[in-house]
């Protein structure tokens, strides 16, 4: 991949780096509280600094290892759609399991594992191939140099880019300090906490665990309000800063496998580097989706299709929907009738709440989102 490619994926943005080190830059100097492992003190200013200049320059070392993600966000009657459910449902709810091997910046492979099913995405120099099991299809991509970065899976979040996403949050509304040196996967790691100050986030805090040789992240922790245990994790399970093996790189099709050449399947996820995902399922094809505030406290606010209060569907089938839009329809299916009759000045629609995030969904045709408390919502749906 060329090297702009990587700094989209892997890097952050120099802004948000420098903004976060404004907060604790300001204060007094905070060392790093040893536990077990010990690590050599850094302020929660060098600390940021590290992490920004390795995430930024976008060079990794050779590595591989297996990443675990865990959500337990409390959404109303995702249960039952817990055990089926892939793509971006999936990441809210249950435990996910990840296998990476990174060689270069033409080199990456990735392994998501399903329940009777395996994905795999194989980058080797400028070929790239798209193995499902479950359909036995191999798809084979040309990606010439210069080609914009690929997307990965919506069910890949990797510790790097979970941690991007909390330092392009962060802004002048945060505390950042240095708690407990930790151990994550074999690894001495320093840990890096970013607070919240705005009354209105639901977010406690998150914690950001960096491997203390590297500096790359290991692990991403969020936490809810009046909430011990971690809303949402991902981090490595085990981690190796080796060369991978060759052979990792190199995928031959099974023998009775079809074998098409194309593009990524349309499961792809599609973001802008520090926005919390794409809005393309989402949306649909009535608009665009729109961002409120800044922060901590943004909130997203999208056009919803006219059956989404009702339950209805396409009756003709899957026909004219792609993956996002299936996916958040079931899930649309799974909590609607959990939600909570709200109105005000601002209208009337229900209100999805949890531990991490409160969705309004109005009558007049707007999903409001944020990791905020609903009073935030009702107040950018009087915006009209």
């Amino acid at each position: 991949m060329p090297k702009r490619a990587r700094a989209v994926r892997w890097g952050v943005p120099v802004a948000a780096i420098a903004v976060v080190a404004g907060a604790v830059g300001a204060g007094p100097v905070i060392a790093a509280v040893q536990g077990d492992p010990v690590l050599p003190e850094r302020t929660a200013q060098q600390l940021l600094a590290d992490v920004g200049a390795r995430l930024q320059s976008g060079e990794l070392p050779p590595m591989s290892g297996t990443i675990i993600e865990t959500a337990s966000l409390g959404v109303p009657g995702l249960s039952s759609l817990a055990g089926a459910a892939s793509g971006p449902v999936a990441l809210l709810a249950g435990s996910h399991q990840v296998k990476i091997w990174y060689g270069s910046a033409t080199q990456l492979r990735i392994a998501l594992p399903g329940h009777m099913s395996e994905h795999d995405l194989i980058v080797n120099g400028d070929q790239t191939w798209w193995w499902d099991s479950a359909a036995n299809t191999a798809t084979r991509i040309k990606t010439p140099v210069g080609e914009p970065a690929r997307s990965l899976p919506p069910t890949v979040i990797t510790p790097q880019e979970a941690a991007e996403r909390a330092l392009a949050a962060a802004d002048g509304n945060t505390t950042v300090s240095v708690g407990n040196d930790a151990t994550v996967a074999g690894r001495a790691a320093y840990e890096l906490v970013l607070a919240p100050t705005a009354a209105s986030s639901l977010v406690k805090d998150i914690r950001v665990a960096v491997d203390g040789e590297t500096f790359i992240p290991l692990r991403v922790q969020v936490h809810a309000n009046d909430s011990v245990e971690p809303a949402f994790e991902v981090g490595f399970d085990s981690v190796t800063f080796t060369r991978p093996a060759p052979e990792n790189f190199t995928f031959t099709p099974p023998p009775g496998a079809k074998v098409e050449d194309g593009e990524m399947p349309s499961l792809q996820r599609e973001h802008k580097p520090g926005h919390p995902g794409g809005s393309a399922g989402l949306a649909g094809k009535k608009g665009e989706a729109k961002m409120v505030g800044s922060g901590w406290t943004t909130v997203v606010v999208l056009p919803l299709p006219a059956d989404a209060l009702t339950g209805g569907g396409d009756e003709s089938g899957d026909g004219g929907r792609d993956f996002g839009e299936r996916q958040l329809s079931g899930l649309a299916d799974g909590v609607l009738n959990a939600a909570t009759p709200v109105s005000g000045t601002w209208g009337k629609g229900r209100l999805i709440k949890t531990k991490l995030v409160s969705v309004l969904l109005t009558d007049d045709g707007r999903a409001i989102a944020g990791a905020v408390t609903p009073e935030v919502l009702y107040e950018v749906a009087g915006r009209k």
